[in-house]
């Protein structure tokens, strides 16, 4: 086994020792952060090259965190749209880990249903 395979083995059952709500909290935690800060700053980023300098009504807004304070007022006032930026990635880990889920489960049936599977 290589290094990295090694190094990677030894994360993985040291993240599986930690009790659920730890192991939860750790893949949601940076989801959650990533989702509340970093993808509104990337819309940002996109949005004034593409689109031109942020603007609110007549204002002009060209400041990263002038986008950011609207962003934080929308999901105080509780726009589905605001909310739906800030929970997508914690929504994407929830959509894999269902994904892995359903394909160990399909491989476990796959595995019990084969011929040598009594012997």
């Amino acid at each position: 086994m290589t290094p990295l395979l090694e190094s990677l083995a030894r994360a993985c059952a040291k993240f599986n020792a930690q009790p659920r709500a730890r192991r939860e909290l750790l893949l949601f935690g940076p989801a959650l952060l990533f989702g509340l800060v970093v993808v509104p700053l990337l819309i940002w980023v996109v949005g004034t090259r593409v689109l031109g300098p942020y603007t609110r009504g007549t204002e002009l807004h060209d400041r990263p965190l002038a986008l950011l304070g609207d962003f934080f007022i929308g999901l105080a006032h509780g726009s589905t749209v605001f909310w739906v930026v800030a929970l997508g990635p914690a929504l994407f880990v929830v959509i894999v880990r269902l994904l892995l889920r359903l394909a160990r489960i399909g491989t476990r049936s796959v595995d019990s249903h084969s011929p040598d599977a009594g012997v």
